[in-house]
Formats: structure tokens, C-alpha cells, sequence
């Protein structure tokens, strides 16, 4: 990719993100976007978001790939490893090399060799002294990415925080409550829904995520909208779903 192409695509991203953040739009959309934007743009292997709860627990809302392996990195690393170090303290956290994770991490250290990432970076999600989760980017070679994809992450980030606060959330802690949560109940859905997919039209996981999300795009629909007439089989996906 020629320099003039990812600057390029890196502004293209830009604007279909503030072009998401419109009244009623869907969150797990906007960061979908974002991670996939990582993953194509940055000097990444995988990208994913988790989103705190109104408790403060990490879950993953967002990833590049739906694969086992890369959830349960995530996942770990919420429970304790980078993650949730950038989620806590509201600063980026920088592993170039896995191996050298501190002892206190050793199950995510684990994990995340065992799957074939040797770096990650932690960047938090974060406006002023609101931090709400963390976007993190895989890599399977050790090393830190460029400063300029590092720049670019964090913007990718700050866009995304600002659209999930919004203005209103800055004044009301209880609508930013509501929305996170809403975030979250969106991803069960969606998971649900990928795996009624996944057995009515006989396809892997990952098929019937690009499925859903196609049709949703394709209809102007929203995603956790489709999601949930698929789970109460409103909307039936068959073999002939392609």
C-alpha cells in the first residue's frame, strides 16, 4: 500500500466514523468498523475493543476475527494483562515483546504465545478522566508498531469514546451507564445470532458474523436490530445465504 493510499483510506475511515455517529446509531457497527480499519490500515495483526460494564468488568465488544483464540487473548487479557493495566491507569500500555510480560500477567503471557502474538499495545479508551475501555492491537512479530500508527490508533479511539459519551453522557452518568450496557447486551445478541446462522445455513462462525453484518448494511438495517429478529427466527438465513 503506497503512502498517498493509506492516508488516503486512513481519512476515508475517518469520515465513515463521524458519519456513524448519528442519533440512534449502532455502537457495536462503529467499533466493528474500527478494528477492521486497524487490522487493513495499521501495522497489526488483530485489533479488538472491550468496553467496561456499569461494574467495571472488560468485555470484548469488538474484533478482527472471530476465531476462539483471539477472544480468549482478550478475554484473559481483561482478567489481568495489559488490557486491563491501560483500562485502570487511562495510559497506553506498551508490550513489544510478550515473552517479557511481567509475572503477574504469565496467564495472558501464555495464552497470547500459545495463539501467535508476540506484541500488543493497549491503548485506552478515554476523554478527559473518563476512561470506558481499551482498543488493543495484536501482533504475531514482536516489536512496537510506528509512531504514526500509533497516532492513528489513538485517534481511531478518541473518535469512537467521543461518539459513545456524547455530549449528553458528559452531563448524566447514568446515560453512559445505559449506553455501555446497551453495547453489551447488543454483542449477546449478536453472538446468539451468528450461531443460529452458523447451523441453518451451514456455515462457520465467522461466515455468519459477514452474513449478518452484510445484510444489515445491505437493508440500511442495524446490526443488533438483525441480530435479534434472527434470534427470535424472524429472519431466517439458509444454505443458500451467500
Amino acid at each position: 500500500m503506497t503512502a498517498l493510499t493509506r492516508e488516503a483510506r486512513l481519512l476515508e475511515t475517518f469520515a465513515i466514523l463521524a458519519d456513524t455517529l448519528v442519533d440512534d446509531y449502532d455502537v457495536v457497527e462503529l467499533l466493528q468498523t474500527l478494528v477492521d480499519a486497524c487490522r487493513d490500515l495499521l501495522d497489526t495483526t488483530d485489533a479488538g475493543i472491550l468496553l467496561a460494564d456499569s461494574t467495571g468488568v472488560l468485555e470484548l465488544i469488538a474484533s478482527t476475527s472471530e476465531a476462539a483464540q483471539l477472544v480468549e487473548v482478550m478475554q484473559v487479557g481483561a482478567e489481568a494483562g495489559p488490557c486491563i493495566e491501560s483500562y485502570r491507569t487511562g495510559d497506553r500500555v506498551s508490550l513489544p515483546n510478550i515473552e517479557d510480560a511481567p509475572a503477574i500477567w504469565s496467564e495472558f503471557r501464555r495464552t497470547a504465545l500459545d495463539n501467535g502474538f508476540a506484541a500488543v499495545e493497549a491503548i485506552p479508551m478515554r476523554l478527559r478522566d473518563v476512561t470506558i475501555g481499551t482498543l488493543n492491537l495484536l501482533r504475531s512479530t514482536p516489536g512496537s508498531p510506528p509512531d504514526d500508527d500509533v497516532a492513528a490508533a489513538r485517534a481511531f479511539a478518541d473518535v469512537a469514546t467521543i461518539g459513545i459519551l456524547h455530549e449528553r453522557t458528559l452531563r448524566e452518568s447514568e446515560v453512559l451507564s445505559t449506553q455501555l450496557q446497551t453495547a453489551l447486551n447488543s454483542r449477546v445478541l449478536i453472538e446468539q445470532a451468528k450461531g443460529v446462522v452458523s447451523f441453518t445455513a451451514g456455515v462457520p462462525v465467522d461466515e455468519a458474523f459477514t452474513l449478518i453484518r452484510t445484510y444489515a448494511r445491505g437493508h440500511g438495517l442495524r446490526l443488533s436490530d438483525v441480530a435479534a429478529r434472527l434470534v427470535r427466527r424472524e429472519l431466517h438465513f439458509g444454505p443458500d445465504t451467500r
